[in-house]
């Protein structure tokens, strides 16, 4: 900057104004201070600029599984957002493992970031938060908490599933659900409890499943409850990844979708949508979870809020051919 204030004769102050854009500069000046910009392909230095100003223009996202079609449309979102207002992204895979989660935390803390949205891994964030040194807001999961979150509405989302089964006149509907007690996983399934309240069915526990959050494991749990002789008109998967590992799981055993067996998804990816036959599947609103917790973030950074109250978005039900009555 010293350099170009000499080359285009003004103060190394009027080069910056112009560089940031500050205005109390003329045109002309501006003309000259740009010219040679451009000649030497002067960028500015971001951690430099980070130390004067307190601030890095970055933000940290951490998701528990970037091969997830579902967290990878939040972060495209988040990052579509974060550009708007010139701030740039790094994104952590935690791998659903807390270990790498406060890793990736203190990693962010120490470069300098200006916030952090993130999916925990853990139930609770009690024993962490009291160490953030930046604001921090969770989305989908609510780490035993219900501030500064950005959640889908997970409860109906369970309900609408259940009760499009229901309406098709299943009566012996399998619920598939992450072993996990999230309060997304516990949410669903209440939803789930409920329409069965609502159309008056008894609930069978034994129809209750706990599986892992992947295709594979969710097609070799629905064989075995197939040859647990275990009996079900209809599947209600919490993922919609769970629910393509169930496709699979129940073609191999001769169980015709949805002849045979209706099933439903949950999250909306692009994978349901293709299947065949394409999955009955509640969709998020990934786009509007990225934009809300981008503004939420930003409205903690510039303002100093500390806590915002949860903020739930509607979910919609998308009918698809594996519910439909042949």
């Amino acid at each position: 900057m010293m350099d170009i204030a000499k080359m285009s004769g003004v103060s190394i102050a009027t080069v910056s104004r112009v560089l940031n854009q500050n205005g109390r500069y003329s045109a002309e000046t501006e003309k000259r201070v740009m010219d040679i910009v451009k000649k030497y392909n002067y960028t500015i230095n971001p951690n430099a600029q980070g130390l004067r100003t307190n601030h890095t223009n970055t933000v940290g996202v951490i998701i528990p599984d970037i091969t997830n079609e579902y967290f990878a449309q939040i972060v495209r979102a988040i990052e579509h957002e974060l550009m708007k207002s010139g701030y740039n992204v790094f994104v952590c895979d935690s791998n659903e493992d807390i270990k790498f989660e406060d890793y990736h935390i203190n990693s962010l803390q120490t470069k300098g970031v200006d916030g952090i949205i993130y999916i925990s891994t853990r139930r609770s964030v009690d024993d962490i938060e009291k160490d953030f040194t930046v604001p921090v807001v969770y989305i989908d999961r609510g780490p035993g908490i219900n501030s500064n979150l950005v959640a889908s509405d997970n409860l109906m989302g369970g309900f609408l599933a259940t009760e499009e089964l229901i309406k098709r006149g299943c009566r012996k509907i399998l619920m598939i659900k992450d072993t996990n007690e999230f309060n997304t996983v516990n949410d669903r399934m209440n939803g789930y409890l409920e329409a069965h309240k609502r159309y008056n069915i008894p609930i069978d526990n034994e129809r209750i499943i706990n599986c892992k959050v992947s295709y594979e494991d969710a097609c070799e749990t629905i064989k075995k409850v197939i040859d647990k002789e275990i009996e079900f008109d209809a599947v209600f998967c919490n993922t919609d990844t769970m629910a393509l590992g169930v496709l699979r799981g129940l073609k191999d055993r001769g169980r015709r979708v949805p002849e045979d067996v209706k099933l439903v998804g949950f999250d909306g990816i692009r994978s349901a949508e293709i299947s065949d036959p394409p999955i009955t599947t509640v969709v998020q609103n990934t786009e509007k979870i990225g934009q809300k917790s981008v503004e939420i973030l930003m409205q903690m950074i510039v303002d100093k809020i500390k806590k915002t109250p949860e903020f739930i978005i509607p979910v919609e039900l998308s009918v698809r051919e594996s519910t439909k009555n042949t």
